[in-house]
């Protein structure tokens, strides 16, 4: 998303801007054709992530509170990047790992939504397959 200008504005250090992202492929996520995206784009609505948080005793917990976002498209891949964090930040791991079956589906359906973006998208379609740009 970099490479292609998708960046957030006014930053420093480049950073992907996922909004206009979602904006852009706004309508492969609120009116998904597929049925494999329709059942992956329901589970996050239904089943969103939650945010790790700290408690005001110090310990870590978990906050229902959704991202902040302008509409579906916006929530959904926010919510996926929220995952990713979850799991690559050491989120869902304390010594054993919680809702193993959760973790994999989370993972799962958030790969079925990032192909469908990538493939309705041209410009980061054509970057991801390292075509020119």
């Amino acid at each position: 998303m970099k490479v292609v200008g998708l960046r957030e504005p006014n930053r420093r250090d480049p950073t992907a801007d996922w909004g206009a992202f979602a904006s852009e492929i706004r309508r492969t996520l609120e009116a998904p054709d597929a049925v494999k995206l329709q059942a992956s784009v329901q589970y996050y609505i239904d089943y969103p992530p939650k945010k790790q948080v700290q408690q005001a005793d110090g310990l870590l917990g978990w906050s229902d509170v959704l991202p902040d976002h302008g509409h579906q498209a916006e929530l959904i891949l926010r919510l996926v990047c929220r995952v990713r964090n979850n799991q690559f930040h050491g989120g869902k791991f304390n010594g054993h790992w919680f809702e193993p079956q959760r973790s994999e589906d989370l993972l799962r359906h958030a790969l079925v939504i990032l192909n469908a973006c990538v493939e309705n998208h041209q410009t980061v379609r054509d970057a991801y397959a390292q075509k020119a740009v």
